[in-house]
């Protein structure tokens, strides 16, 4: 059974918690069933944990004899994950375990995501405690909830929660990379009240969808231009501009970090013009998959005759409306950095737009790691909603991690790098939102890098993690784990 080989590769150590993860849910904000698992597995290691207001775990394990004297590192990754599915994948992510396999060197899900976003770094961190053939000063390994969608377990950490002053954030995914800083975020939602009518007895209602879209994380995956499906959603119905329409439904993305792989709409329209508007979709999906050839191939267009029992849509006025906004909303990346090329400096996502109780609902995210680009672009988006005279309202957001290239941790773990693999890490900033800023401010002169395995496609069902890197993962946490025992 392959999901039963993931459990056996090597290390082993570390794959057998990895897979355990894999069968225990843990949506975002649902992490009842996966702190369970945590506290049993704990109780059963015979280690000490105890746990805060809204359900951070630490654990603390003991120092490798003679080895009790060294600084206490913190290992930090979170407990939840990114419930991404295709649409056509039967899958209950609060009951059902993961369907993992191997393919060609990589741990895949098959139709879901993996949850190697975070699982990989829980998964190593627990591996400390059962591996005997680690040397290791004191190791406080700190699970937080809920950092998916808001990094709230970390924003809500009780002071003195932690004690150790170097923490290793396990929450990266370039082998090879150290990081030593991120962007912050916030999240800028409309609502609209719906304005409807009667749908005319002439009309007959179809469905036009947005598939195949590769989606992907919306910070580490926005810079390679990857379509957004409401977006295209948006340009194809502008292209459907000469006939009479009115949109009935309209539903988009799923997560706000995730950058939206498929959008449908139903819509109302004499069934004389349904031949018409299959050539228009017919001629605009070739374009499309013309612009967007090189990063999202696999993109379909369809429009097709819809079962429905709706019996309003939308106004024209509201249907245009509507329309606009989509277009109008900025979406990828807006500027690079000045200072370190290669990385995206701001950017927005236009994420979800969904119906909810008799209103309109668009969310958008919105990333920089400057604090006043971040406000620019945000106000940018409330801007375009102002104009449509939406509700807006805004999140806490979250700061962002200023490297600091003095850092002592970097230099001992660079040091474990080269001595390991006989070459010079890289060192990087990422455009997506740690949880290192939060805890650094919480914890004044905690000196924190973050790094981590090869995982490609997080926050979408294609989301895969590479084998042979995991193992030198592994490899660089116990070396640094050793290199910062012997440097006390």
């Amino acid at each position: 059974m392959a999901d039963a080989v993931v459990a056996e590769l090597e290390p082993k150590h570390l794959w057998k918690q990895f897979y355990e993860l894999t069968q225990v849910p843990r949506p975002s904000k649902k992490e009842e069933k996966i702190r369970t698992h945590i506290r049993e597995l704990l109780k059963s290691l015979n280690t000490d944990f105890k746990e805060d207001a809204v359900g951070n775990i630490v654990a603390f394990v003991p120092a490798t004899a003679g080895y009790e004297n060294a600084p206490t590192v913190v290992l930090q990754g979170h407990l939840d994950m990114v419930c991404e599915k295709n649409k056509d994948k039967v899958h209950d992510f609060e009951n059902d375990p993961l369907d993992v396999s191997i393919k060609d060197g990589w741990v895949i899900a098959d139709g879901t995501t993996l949850g190697s976003d975070n699982g990989i770094g829980v998964a190593a961190g627990l591996a400390v405690i059962t591996d005997q053939d680690i040397i290791h000063g004191p190791i406080e390994l700190l699970f937080t909830v809920d950092e998916e969608t808001g990094l709230t377990g970390a924003k809500n950490l009780e002071p003195g929660f932690i004690t150790g002053k170097i923490l290793l954030n396990m929450d990266s995914e370039e082998d090879g990379a150290f990081y030593v800083g991120c962007a912050g975020g916030v999240d800028t939602i409309a609502t609209m009240k719906l304005k409807t009518e009667k749908k005319k007895s002439s009309a007959s209602a179809y469905e036009l969808n947005i598939t195949g879209l590769k989606g992907g994380h919306s910070g580490l995956d926005i810079l390679e231009g990857r379509g957004n499906a409401i977006k295209i959603l948006g340009r194809a119905l502008k292209t459907l501009d000469k006939l009479e329409y009115n949109i009935a439904s309209i539903e988009g993305g799923s997560l706000r970090n995730a950058i939206p792989r498929e959008a449908e709409v139903i819509l109302f329209m004499n069934e004389s013009d349904f031949s018409t508007a299959e050539n228009l979709i017919n001629k605009f999906q070739k374009s499309i998959q013309n612009e967007f050839h090189a990063v999202d191939k696999g993109v379909k267009i369809l429009i097709k005759k819809a079962d429905s029992d709706l019996k309003d849509d939308f106004t024209k006025e509201f249907t245009a409306k509507v329309i606009n906004i989509i277009l109008a909303l900025p979406h990828g990346v807006i500027s690079m950095s000045q200072d370190i090329p290669g990385l995206v400096e701001t950017s927005t996502n236009l994420a979800t737009i969904k119906i909810v109780d008799g209103k309109l609902r668009i969310g958008t995210s919105q990333r920089s790691s400057v604090d006043s680009a971040k406000d620019y672009i945000s106000d940018s988006v409330v801007a375009v909603f102002n104009l449509a005279d939406a509700e807006v309202e805004l999140s806490d957001g979250y700061p962002g991690w200023m490297p600091n290239m003095d850092s002592k941790l970097l230099k001992v773990s660079k040091q474990t790098f080269k001595k390991l693999f006989n070459k010079e890490p890289e060192i990087k900033a990422i455009h997506a939102g740690l949880e290192c800023g939060i805890l650094e401010g919480k914890n004044p002169g905690i000196d924190i890098i973050s790094f981590g395995p090869t995982i490609e496609n997080a926050h979408s069902p294609d989301e895969r993690v590479n084998i042979e890197t995991v193992a030198k993962y592994y490899d660089l946490l116990k070396g640094i784990l050793r290199s910062l025992a012997n440097t006390n």
